[in-house]
């Protein structure tokens, strides 16, 4: 009868390969830098996409509630989105004739940072009023649309109407 013997040899493996524990971390070193180096390199990729757009719409927020609730609103503090005729009128005339005058009044024109200014007026796809600068073809723009009651005093009539305003 044979009996099989496991061979266990506990000594000391020789070989010719030469790697050891540091070789390994070595590797593995390098490896992490690699993938660092290749992400760090793509997200660089897309730096000239980003945009500041969200400072822009921002500041687009912050004159469509100046203006709806203070230039042209009618005054009626239970409804904040209730502006009047005349009101809208005057506003819209002093941005299209005193215009830096009143993007200075708005915030917009600084010592350090100015912006430009559209405001647009419209009920059922046709505009109402329109006043500011005619939009860049280029450039960051940021625009907010806000819903308002747009009331004309002479014939008490209420029309819902959408002002859109937008900053760059």
């Amino acid at each position: 009868m044979m009996t099989y013997r496991s061979r266990k040899d506990n000594t000391l493996k020789t070989g010719l390969d030469g790697q050891i524990t540091i070789d390994y971390l070595a590797a593995i070193t390098i490896f992490i830098f690699a993938i660092f180096f290749v992400f760090n390199y793509t997200s660089g990729l897309f730096t000239p996409f980003n945009s500041e757009s969200d400072e822009v719409t921002l500041i687009a927020d912050r004159v469509a509630v100046t203006i709806t609730e203070k230039e042209m609103g009618s005054g009626d503090m239970t409804t904040t989105n209730l502006i009047n005729r005349e009101n809208t009128e005057t506003f819209f005339s002093l941005l299209n004739n005193s215009y830096e005058t009143t993007l200075s009044s708005l915030g917009l024109k600084g010592e350090f940072s100015s912006y430009d200014l559209n405001i647009t007026l419209e009920h059922n796809s046709s505009t109402i009023y329109m006043a500011g600068k005619p939009l860049p073809s280029v450039g960051n723009i940021g625009q907010t649309k806000r819903t308002v009651l747009f009331e004309n005093s002479e014939n008490n009539n209420v029309q819902t109407a959408t002002i859109s305003v937008r900053v760059w």
